[in-house]
C-alpha cells in the first residue's frame, strides 16, 4: 500500500483562502476537487495519504471545513478519517480542528 503525501504550502498554496472558488484562487473547496477527490475515485483504494499543514501562513476556517468537511460529506467521514492523517508541527491545535469538521460532517 502506497503512501501519498500532499504538502499543502508547497503543492498548493502558502496562502490557504476561503471556501468556494468563486471567492478567489487558493479555496477549500478547489483543494479539495484537485488534490483530494482524485485520491478517493476508487472505492479499492486505501492508501494513505499524508497531509503537512506547516509552511502556510495560517487556513481559515472556511477553507479547512470546505476541503476536508467537504471531503467527508461526498465520501464518508469514516472512510476519510481512516485515509487521511495530518501533520503539524507549527499548529497541532489545527488538526483537532480538521478533525471536528470531518467528524461533524453529514453525508449529503
Amino acid at each position: 500500500m502506497k503512501n501519498i503525501i500532499i504538502n499543502i504550502a508547497k503543492e498548493f498554496s502558502k496562502t490557504p483562502g476561503s471556501r468556494y472558488i468563486s471567492q478567489g484562487r487558493y479555496t477549500g473547496q478547489k483543494f479539495r476537487k484537485e488534490q483530494l477527490e482524485p485520491l478517493f475515485i476508487d472505492k479499492d483504494d486505501n492508501s494513505k495519504i499524508t497531509i503537512i499543514l506547516d509552511g502556510a501562513y495560517g487556513y481559515p476556517t472556511s477553507f479547512t471545513e470546505e476541503a476536508f468537511g467537504g471531503l467527508a460529506r461526498q465520501y464518508g467521514k469514516d472512510r476519510v478519517k481512516k485515509r487521511l492523517e495530518f501533520i503539524s508541527e507549527e499548529e497541532p491545535l489545527l488538526i483537532e480542528e480538521i478533525n471536528s469538521y470531518i467528524e461533524e460532517a453529514d453525508n449529503e
